[in-house]
């Protein structure tokens, strides 16, 4: 193919269309990557589960849920406003 100029979308999926899981795993991905930035950055600060051997959880995905898990602290809200608001016009394209 050749590549075009851009166009608008005038419609998005409708429900139980084959393409929903496939889009949203690319999605999902990116929130992934912007949230082990942010902790790489040392920018969030995940929460620690498990008393011997403590393993760094910063978000949970499963299906089409998504859980962000941190410490207690304004810094790690500021932060995750920051990625949702990142991941809102990068991979999302709203606003």
């Amino acid at each position: 193919g050749c590549p075009t100029d851009e166009f608008p979308l005038e419609r998005g999926l409708r429900q139980g269309d084959p393409l929903s899981p496939f889009l949203f795993l690319l999605a999902a991905d990116g929130l992934n990557l912007l949230m082990e930035a942010m902790v790489t950055r040392n920018v969030f600060t995940g929460y620690n589960m498990g008393e011997f051997d403590p393993i760094l959880v910063t978000h949970l995905q499963f299906a089409d849920d998504t859980l962000l898990i941190g410490e207690k602290s304004w810094a790690n809200v500021r932060a995750l406003r920051a990625v949702l608001v990142l991941f809102q016009q990068k991979y999302v394209g709203w606003g």
